[in-house]
């Protein structure tokens, strides 16, 4: 792999148990956004703060560019999870109820220690850096998109091929696995309120009981993959969140649903989304109830890989990280991500870095409370993103 300074790891270490010890949630990562531009600053890094309100948009300009070079983007998010820590590490959250649950912490590191190494280097690309925010449901991705990160109005120079990573607990450290076409599903978030006629619990002849309806709700939206999508398609509706009542007597007014729809591509999803509003209003309606379903503001589309650069990615990870450990996915995940939107505007990948160390049969998984990354994958985290900056861009299909 492209040697990478024991100096470097050492502090970026230091850097990612920081950020661990204190994570921000989307859009509020000021101090996480003050420590990447600290370091920014002083190895000279050239960069514009506050991109979609917390992000850092970094250059680092080609050793000898000319009107051939090639501009590639790298990308870390930084935000944390609501969710209260349960490592007991030294280093733990000192924010209750804040954690970074899925290893953004180290992701962010990785970032910062390949800008160290790529400074003093021969560089054949433009380098950009994305510290992106708000991955967790914000569409951090997004915004920086929608600022013009990748189309030159920050930096100045339009990207090329745009490259991000996640820490996977589930695959051998040091590792990477990715795939062209889908890596990963869209996901969209609705909430629902079912109205409807409060009552004593004695008498529920007198109320309309909206935690029965919703219950029937919850029921019915099953037969969204079971009954009305093909079967070798790809559907997921989940309920996260069901609340009602405040006492064990009385039939509430309100009953409200919090959930999630995933599919793989665009057709699926132009077949769910319909049908969910219609199971929900239309159950509703049948029991003399109301309800009223709202989507999330920016669902996340689903993450497709660029086939050209994820076999780059396979190919660069085999001739750095060795060739048992570059792998190609074999099928794609339901988890969304917001990285998904880069690939919606220009050329991108996605890829897995492994965090499960050698000996071990499985680490807690992503977004549980028991949950920390793996410092062991930070090496061949940062010299698989210097490689992909510092290699050239394959040639494309005529």
């Amino acid at each position: 792999m492209p040697s990478v300074r024991p100096e470097t790891v050492s502090h970026v270490r230091a850097i990612r148990r920081d950020l661990h010890q204190h994570p921000e949630l989307g859009y509020q990562e000021m101090r996480t956004r003050g420590i990447v531009e600290r370091e920014l600053t002083d190895l000279g890094v050239a960069y514009v703060g506050g991109v979609g309100q917390t992000g850092v948009v970094g250059y680092l300009p080609a050793s000898a560019p000319s009107p051939e070079t090639k501009t590639v983007a790298l990308r870390a998010d930084m935000d944390a999870l609501p969710i209260a820590e349960e490592t007991g590490l030294p280093y733990a959250s000192v924010h209750p109820g804040v954690m970074h649950a899925c290893g953004h912490d180290g992701h962010t590191a990785i970032l910062l220690g390949t800008v160290r190494e790529l400074v003093g280097r021969d560089r054949p690309n433009h380098t950009i850096l994305l510290f992106q925010p708000a991955e967790e449901g914000g569409a951090g991705g997004k915004a920086l998109t929608d600022a013009g990160a990748l189309r030159g109005e920050i930096i100045g120079t339009p990207v090329d091929a745009v490259f991000g990573l996640h820490g996977n607990p589930h695959i051998a450290a040091g590792s990477v696995r990715t795939r062209p076409g889908t890596l990963m599903a869209s996901a969209a978030q609705f909430r629902v309120a079912v109205h409807g006629k409060g009552a004593h619990a004695a008498a529920p002849h007198t109320g309309i009981d909206p935690i029965v309806v919703a219950s029937h709700i919850v029921t019915a939206l099953q037969t969204v993959a079971s009954r009305n999508v093909d079967p070798l398609e790809s559907v997921v509706v989940t309920i996260g969140q069901f609340h009602a009542g405040v006492a064990h007597n009385v039939i509430p007014e309100r009953a409200d649903l919090h959930g999630t729809v995933r599919t793989l591509n665009e057709a699926t999803e132009r077949i769910a989304l319909p049908r969910i509003e219609a199971l929900v209003r239309d159950v509703a309606q049948a029991f003399g109830a109301r309800a009223e379903i709202s989507w999330s503001d920016n669902p996340y589309p689903a993450t497709i890989n660029d086939a050209v650069l994820a076999d780059h990615v396979l190919a660069t990870a085999a001739a750095t990280l060795g060739a048992d450990r570059s792998a190609l996915e074999p099928v794609p995940v339901m988890g969304g991500e917001d990285f998904s939107f880069y690939g919606r505007e220009k050329p991108a990948c996605f890829y897995w870095l492994g965090l499960l160390p050698p000996g071990t049969e499985s680490l807690p998984n992503l977004h549980a409370p028991r949950f920390d990354f793996n410092d062991e994958a930070l090496e061949p985290g940062i010299a698989m993103m210097l490689a992909l900056a510092t290699s050239p861009l394959p040639n494309r299909p005529a």
